[in-house]
């Protein structure tokens, strides 16, 4: 099995779903799932493989039960039973030129390009399934390809693609067929470009630093090293928020980062364009459809509008109907029409707008792991002039007790004079966060 060490520093902030709060620090493996000859596995997958070899190792049949077996035996002994929390698949994405070609064989009889189409989800499932589900034990990793079947799997998908406009967009995008995806940040020609990514990032699925080449460290480009650490900062305190979004994927299918046409109220002047018949460039009169897909939704009720290439310290935001309202400020963003924010009046932070009667339950204080998240105390910030309320949804985040109905729910409503309550509408488990600290009241 050839494999590299990936530490997990480069999850710059956790990306929290089913697979719970964990610490900053883990220890992944990155591996191709190709079993190299001198693998102490490798005679008895031999019969159970491909007719050819990838990466100088043999392609095992996971779809036959002692294939997966042999498999997930060796990786819990060798790498789950001393610490390591998951894995970055890779080499999966059905790239011929890298892969096994379409008249490959295999045991099961499954052909070379089915089998070539799927691996990547069957790597999810197995990993998932026969190894961290049957020891009861959750993960959260990545791998290089899935589609819609994958969605109830731990996994985000990743890519080499490094356009920052196309990584806002297949944010948004994946929520469109039920998948996470998330970009990384690696490398940048400027400090500017450093802060845009790295905020774009703590705002995707999973929040990872991938510096294997270029060496880069959060803190590597000096003029914006305490706007990258603010950022940071800010997804540790919005993990109550996060985790819950995260857990509505999981309970009601809601993806946890949306593409602006699922949001109500959102709908750009002209969006649709009739198409002009032309007998040579246009037979079919086929229109047009105008999409915003460069900011998107973040959990129920958070806009992300990320800075991006050459919109790097301005761009335009389309605010859906409603009254919108600035996250930082509270002041009043507008309703329904095109706004222009800059770099400069938002201090260098990422553009964050949030919706009419949104409650953001927070972190008090952002915390350095996310083991300290346990037992926080939490500031509740409100949007709007009426109050509202949020289900604050907590379990013990390691196990997949919550399966089996061990899971809480907090309601937390706020009225619109400031005045807090809470009631337990699901009370399965033990409390993950800490008590109500502070509410704040953003409107103005």
């Amino acid at each position: 099995m050839q494999k590299m060490i990936l530490l997990a520093v480069g999850l710059l902030a956790l990306g929290v779903n089913a697979s719970g709060l964990e610490d900053l620090i883990q220890v992944k493996n990155w591996e191709n799932p190709y079993v190299s000859p001198a693998s102490r596995i490798y005679k008895k997958l031999y019969p159970l493989a491909g007719s050819h070899m990838v990466w100088l190792g043999i392609v095992p049949d996971y779809t036959l039960p002692e294939a997966r077996k042999t498999l997930t035996d060796q990786h819990w002994q060798d790498h789950i039973s001393i610490g390591i929390s998951g894995y970055k698949i890779d080499e999966v994405d059905g790239y011929d030129k890298w892969l096994w070609p379409d008249h490959a064989t295999f045991p099961s009889g499954t052909s070379g390009e089915t089998m070539r189409q799927s691996y990547g989800l069957l790597l999810q499932n197995m990993l998932y399934a026969d190894l961290f589900r049957k020891h009861n034990t959750r993960t959260y990793g990545l791998v290089r390809a899935g589609n819609g079947a994958s969605s109830g799997y731990p996994f985000v998908i990743y890519s080499d693609s490094y356009s920052h406009s196309q990584y806002i967009t297949g944010i948004s995008a994946a929520s469109l067929c039920g998948i996470l995806w998330t970009p990384e940040a690696r490398s940048a020609a400027s400090g500017r470009e450093w802060l845009n990514r790295v905020q774009t990032v703590c705002f995707s699925h999973l929040a990872m630093l991938n510096a294997w080449s270029s060496g880069k460290k959060p803190w590597s480009y000096n003029d914006v090293t305490d706007s990258v650490r603010d950022v940071i900062k800010l997804r540790m305190q919005l993990l109550p928020y996060i985790y819950t979004a995260f857990a509505d994927y999981n309970r009601k299918g809601i993806p946890p980062i949306r593409a602006m046409i699922l949001e109500e109220g959102f709908a750009l002047k002209e969006s649709v364009t009739k198409g002009r018949l032309d007998s040579e460039k246009n037979p079919y009169a086929e229109g047009k459809v105008v999409e915003k897909t460069d900011q998107f939704m973040f959990g129920p009720s958070i806009m992300v509008a990320p800075f991006y290439e050459k919109q790097a310290v301005k761009r335009t935001v389309q605010l859906p109907q409603g009254n919108w309202y600035d996250f930082y400020t509270g002041k009043l963003a507008g309703n329904g029409k095109t706004i222009t924010v800059t770099a400069q009046e938002l201090k260098d932070r990422i553009p964050l707008f949030v919706k009419e009667g949104a409650v953001i339950p927070m972190l008090t204080k952002a915390v350095n792991t996310t083991k300290e998240a346990y037992g926080h105390s939490l500031e509740v910030r409100t949007y709007g002039k009426n109050g509202g309320s949020f289900d604050l949804y907590e379990d013990d985040g390691k196990t997949f007790d919550y399966q089996k109905g061990k899971f809480r729910i907090r309601r937390i409503s706020v009225s619109a004079d400031g005045k807090i309550s809470e009631k337990i509408t699901k009370d399965g488990a033990a409390s993950m966060f800490g008590a109500v600290k502070n509410v704040k009241m953003m409107s103005m």
